[in-house]
């Protein structure tokens, strides 16, 4: 999973690369908020760990800014890094739109298992995102198929979007995933094949007519 890591310390980024990468995540290192915003812009990562007091965008600013940065956008887990720890500071980052705050120095087995957490809301997020454009993608076909649909009055075949003719079977396919099994219904049988349904119908006159074989122990 790409995590991408904001910090101003040198030190500090080499440190969580080294705890990110063993654990199999692939970190994408920014050395302030302005290129983590640049950075989370271009590989959208599904996860940001930033620090807080950072020159230039601080760590808050930072959360601000992606939570506006790409609207509609898959949801990105933040998760802030610092040594503040005064009352309020928790609150205030939170409200800024970060979903997790670790104070500084960290335990690296602490760190991953928020990360995983993240991981878990990230991969819920897609799919509930999923679902619903599945979802809103019904609701169009459905729409799509309430509506007005040109049919040629000869070989019946339909006009879809793009202003191409095509057979039935394979628009509604296309649309709804359904198909068809060919038949033919009694009207289409009597007037085209006359004899097959007399024949079937002399038949089904025989079946009504004929009584029912007795029990032989009656």
């Amino acid at each position: 999973m790409k995590v991408l890591v904001a910090d101003d310390d040198a030190t500090m980024r080499t440190l969580i690369e080294y705890v990110l990468s063993k654990a199999g995540h692939e970190p994408l290192l920014a050395r302030d908020g302005t290129e983590a915003l640049e950075l989370a812009v271009r590989e959208t990562p599904q996860i940001v760990l930033t620090d807080w007091m950072m020159p230039g965008l601080d760590g808050v600013e930072l959360c601000r800014r992606l939570r506006d940065a790409v609207p509609g956008a898959p949801y990105v887990y933040i998760i802030i890094l610092t040594a503040r720890d005064k009352p309020g500071d928790t609150a205030h980052g939170l409200e800024a739109g970060a979903d997790d705050y670790i104070t500084k120095p960290f335990d690296a087995r602490e760190l991953l298992a928020r990360i995983r957490v993240g991981e878990r809301i990230v991969r819920l997020e897609a799919a509930l995102r999923g679902r619903n454009e599945a979802l809103e993608q019904s609701l169009r076909t459905i729409r799509r198929l309430k509506g007005l649909l040109p049919i040629c009055s000869i070989c019946k075949k339909v006009r879809n979007d793009e202003n191409y003719w095509q057979q039935i079977e394979s628009y509604i396919h296309e649309q709804t995933g359904t198909d068809f099994s060919h038949g033919l219904c009694p009207d289409c049988v009597k007037a085209h094949y006359p004899e097959q349904y007399k024949s079937i119908r002399e038949k089904e006159r025989r079946r009504r007519d004929t009584p029912p074989p007795r029990d032989a122990d009656a």
